[in-house]
């Protein structure tokens, strides 16, 4: 039987505007316990910023985390899937752009999110990687 990437997918997924504070993406990635936020302006899909990116390009820069906002942290080089896309699809778009995490999108709009340990869990729970994506967050 097919999956889908609605199948897997978080979903709603966290997002913000581009003016939100690094210091606020943080605190949100956090209380949520995830490593990645989109950044949405009108709700149309903008960017997607990790806790690496936060790390490597706002505070490793030495800039003020309160005053630097997610717009310039963020990566706005997307790639994207749908809902209805198979699994397979994903597994392609991480392996040919090298990314973990991939926003699902829906005419424009983002619906979800889809991981690297999301695909680990259902297609090889007892791989490290499956195993570790399953496991309780560590706050």
């Amino acid at each position: 039987m097919t999956q889908h990437v609605r199948d897997l997918m978080t979903a709603p997924p966290m997002t913000v505007e581009p003016q939100a504070s690094v210091t606020d993406v943080a605190r949100i990635m956090r209380d949520e316990d995830i490593g990645v936020v989109l950044v949405t302006d009108d709700e149309r899909l903008r960017g997607i910023v990790s806790d690496r990116d936060l790390v490597v390009r706002a505070l490793a820069e030495g800039q003020d985390p309160g005053e630097t906002t997610v717009a310039g942290a963020c990566s706005d080089d997307l790639v994207t899937v749908g809902p209805d896309d198979d699994l397979d699809v994903v597994v392609q778009v991480m392996r040919e752009h090298a990314v973990r995490r991939v926003p699902v999108v829906e005419e424009g709009r983002p619906v979800g999110i889809i991981s690297l340990g999301d695909l680990a869990i259902e297609r090889d729970p007892e791989s490290a990687l499956g195993d570790i994506s399953a496991a309780k967050g560590n706050q």
